[in-house]
Formats: C-alpha cells, structure tokens, sequence
C-alpha cells in the first residue's frame, strides 16, 4: 500500500505539473548581465558536482559493505529535493515573506513565476530562474551532509522520509531567516555569504541528533575497529568537494565580480591552512600524518570559511581554516572517547566548522566586524548561533522520532551485520563470481 502511494504522489506531482499556469512575475529587476548569467550558470554546475564528491567522500570511509547505500544517500538527494524544490521548496525559502519566517508557498509554486526575467530584490543580473537552480543546489547538499551521522545503520525508507521533511521544515525557514531581503536574522545583520549557517550547521547539529536517535551500531558498541573502505574515493571526493566548493562560495557573490574573485581566494586559502593544520595537530599527538586527515581537514576548512569567503581578506581566511581545524582536530578527538556514534564525524566536522566560521565572520567581516570596533554584528552572530543550533537540534531530533513511528529508521541487527548494501539494494561491491570448487567433477570437453 506503501509503495502505491508513493507512485501515486510522484505522478500527481507530474499531472499538477502540467496543469499549473505560469503566473506573470511580480516583480522585474534590471537588463540580464551576460558575464554574470555565465558565471552563475558554471556555479551552478559546480555545486551540483559537490553532491557526487560528498558521495565519494562518505563512501570512502564506511566499511566495504555499506558503500554502495552510502553513495546513493546523497545521490538520491539530486532526484528527490529537486523534484520537491520545483514543488513548493523555492518558494518556502524566497517567496513572499511571512513576519521574515517563512516564504509564501502560493509565490512560486511549481515554479510559477519563476522566469527568464530578472528579480530586483533576488536576482538584479540574472534571470531569476537560474538563482533558483542555483539555490537548489545547496538545498541537495544540505541533508546528503546529515547521511554521514548515521552511516552503516538507516534504513532507506525513512531517510527519504526524514529528507523530504527536513527540507520542508529545517532548512528552507533557515534559507528564509538568513537568504530573503526579509528574512529576520538578513534583518539583523547576520552575514551569512554562501551557507556556513544555513548548510553546514543546520547539518551538524540535524547529524548530533540523528546519531543520538538511531544509536550506536554493533561494531561501536564492541569497540571494533572501523577500516575504510576505499581511501582513494576519500580522496576523489575531496578533490570534487574541493573543486565544486569554488561555484559555492564565489557562486554566491551572484555576479562576475571581484567580490566573486575574492571569495575564490578565500575558499583555496582556508582549505589549503586547514588541510596543513589538520595534519601538523596529528603529528603534535604524536600520530602520522595521513590521507584521511588531510582529506578531513581540507573540507574543515572548506566548512567554517564558507559565511565568511566574501567578507574578509586571504590572509584571515588562513586564520579561519588554522582555527576551524584546531576545533574540529580537537572535538573528533574528545568525541571518541565518548559514546556518541557520529560515524564519519559530521558534527564535529560540519556542525563545529560552521560554528567556528559564523563566529569569525562576526569578529573579521569587513567595516563591520568586532575587530572594527563593531559590537552589533558579532552579538547578533552569537544569538543566532544559540537559535540555528536549537532550532536545527530541536527541530530535526522531533522529525527524527515522528519519521519513526511511520518507518522504522534504524534496520535490524541482522540487516545491520549484512550491510546496507545487501539489505537495502541487493547490491554489493567488488564481489567475485563464484569460483568451481576443486572437488568439482570437470565437465568433459567437446569431442
């Protein structure tokens, strides 16, 4: 019965599709800019590839018989949210704004409205169309971050359910508060250039409560040591993740501009410190340096210097990556001596690193931060900072628990000790073909 209403709904959305007439836009900014509209459309594009890297990423690190469930935990979410943002998301996030809450749902749906034309207030350069394929792409990324949390133990069903709901509820307020003209914290004065708010905390803190919710996994309970499974797709997937990172942040300037080259110097500058942190605190600790770290530690960065890339120099971008992979180095280490069952680290990582760059973005932006001899920014920066973290927890801990009275988020013992890949998909990784036995009797040759 499930499964039929499932289909129905996917169809229902299609015929709905159809039947939906574009509205004209209320509102039409100036002539299209043909540089921004290129620059914004290869940053678009990058930051769609960022969801396969994360894949790669994650895929790298669970054990061998869960990479194939944890690749399609966020390839999954290119198909799923942006059926969902054409839907109703953009407009929750952009549309007409209710108190500076949330979107009128009714301005944009089913992209009714959503054109050729520029948007004064959204998109004063480009058709207003393409920001909305461009915020999409955040609007992926952002639960395929939360997978990392509860690797090796969700069952599908219900991750698309917790997807589907976080979208709906978790994020697109957040993208609302932070990103629209009228959006309460934009009203405060929170600067949040490219995400570390919006993205990578509301992911952070949605991962702490998914892994305090679905438990620890066997193997953690038993102390069992955890092998990646494939350290060059860590690599790879920071490569991407790397690469896609410079439409996320530059993307963001909405405009091919300095403000874009800055925030492009920012991002490599950050990554690049925290990469070389990462490892130079393992060595302090008197460990190797290894792959891993350094892959982890270039995405720390890539993290905490994400709401600041457009508001401070490079020189301080190198301060923000040594910072954010200090408190990331530090909390992966104190997180393993407790029982929380963060499975590839994505609070610490994630959840910290945007943290650590809301803050600095408070201390460093430029004319308006505390080293300025401004006081306002960086008190709003740390109430923001209690509220996103609290409403993220809260919010997605309660989804959590009403996702699992409908299905059942965590698998089975045996399901777990199977691995995803089989009990989930029916699909494994790197298996032979089954070998003749010795004691076989040959089959005789053709005569």
């Amino acid at each position: 019965m499930k499964k039929w209403l499932a289909v129905a709904l996917l169809v229902g959305v299609g015929v709905a599709g159809m039947w939906v007439t574009p509205a004209a836009q209320v509102k039409q900014g100036g002539p299209l800019n043909p540089a921004d509209t290129a620059w914004l459309l290869t940053a678009t594009a990058l930051v769609l590839l960022m969801t396969p890297g994360l894949s790669f990423f994650y895929g790298g690190m669970v054990r061998l018989k869960n990479v194939v469930s944890t690749l399609l935990q966020s390839f999954i979410a290119m198909a799923v949210i942006s059926l969902l943002w054409v839907v109703v998301g953009f407009s929750l996030s952009f549309g007409d704004s209710f108190h500076g809450l949330i979107g009128d749902p009714r301005t944009f749906f089913m992209f009714s409205g959503v054109g050729e034309q520029t948007h004064p207030d959204l998109a004063p350069t480009i058709p207003l169309l393409l920001f909305a394929l461009f915020q999409l792409k955040f609007a992926i990324i952002t639960p395929a971050l939360i997978t990392g949390a509860f690797a090796e133990r969700v069952r599908f069903k219900a991750y698309l359910l917790f997807m589907v709901l976080f979208a709906l509820f978790i994020y697109a307020p957040l993208a609302h508060w932070t990103w629209h003209p009228e959006g309460f914290l934009r009203q405060w004065g929170v600067l949040d250039f490219a995400g570390g708010t919006v993205v990578h905390m509301s992911a952070g803190f949605a991962a702490l409560a998914g892994a305090l919710v679905l438990g620890r996994r066997r193997a953690h309970l038993e102390n069992a040591a955890h092998t990646p499974a494939n350290l060059p797709f860590v690599m790879l997937g920071t490569g991407m993740l790397w690469f896609g990172w410079f439409g996320f942040n530059a993307g963001s300037a909405l405009s091919a501009s300095a403000l874009a080259a800055l925030a492009f110097a920012t991002t490599n500058t950050a990554s690049a410190a925290a990469m070389l942190g990462w490892m130079a605190f393992d060595w302090l600790r008197g460990r190797k340096p290894s792959a891993l770290g350094a892959c982890v530690g270039a995405v720390v960065g890539l993290v905490a210097v994400t709401p600041a890339a457009g508001f401070i120099t490079v020189g301080q971008s190198i301060l923000v990556g040594l910072v954010a992979s200090f408190v990331s180095n530090t909390a992966v280490h104190l997180k393993s001596r407790t029982s929380l069952d963060d499975t590839l680290d994505v609070f610490p990582c994630h959840g910290l690193g945007g943290v650590v760059g809301m803050v600095l973005t408070g201390v460093l932006a430029k004319d308006v931060g505390l080293i300025h001899g401004e006081t306002r920014t960086f008190l709003m920066h740390l109430a923001a900072l209690v509220l996103v973290s609290t409403f993220s927890f809260v919010g997605s801990y309660l989804l959590y628990k009403l996702v699992d009275r409908v299905v059942p988020l965590r698998v089975t013992h045996a399901q777990e000790e199977q691995g995803l890949d089989l009990s989930q998909h029916d699909e494994v990784v790197g298996e032979s073909p089954a070998l003749p036995s010795p004691h076989d009797t040959p089959e005789p040759l053709p005569a």
